[in-house]
């Protein structure tokens, strides 16, 4: 598979929670740290993911926000 996003980070699949309409998929990268991805659970059953399977995360994004109440 080639993208031309250049933000791909290998990892392995270490939890997923679903419930009705979304999956969160907890994916543990190099150096321990780890990411976490919000599909539909029809994406996660149709890519077959189940924990200790290796992905690659791509990030494509045009902003990342955080807020703090202070």
């Amino acid at each position: 598979m080639k993208l031309s996003a250049r933000n791909q980070l290998v990892g392995t699949i270490k939890d997923i929670k679903e419930d009705k309409l979304m999956a969160e998929i907890t994916v543990s990268i190099q150096g321990g740290q780890e990411l976490v991805s919000v599909i539909t659970v029809s994406s996660a059953r149709r890519l077959d993911l189940k924990v200790g399977k290796p992905v690659t995360v791509v990030i494509k994004s045009t902003e990342v926000m955080l807020a703090t109440e202070d």
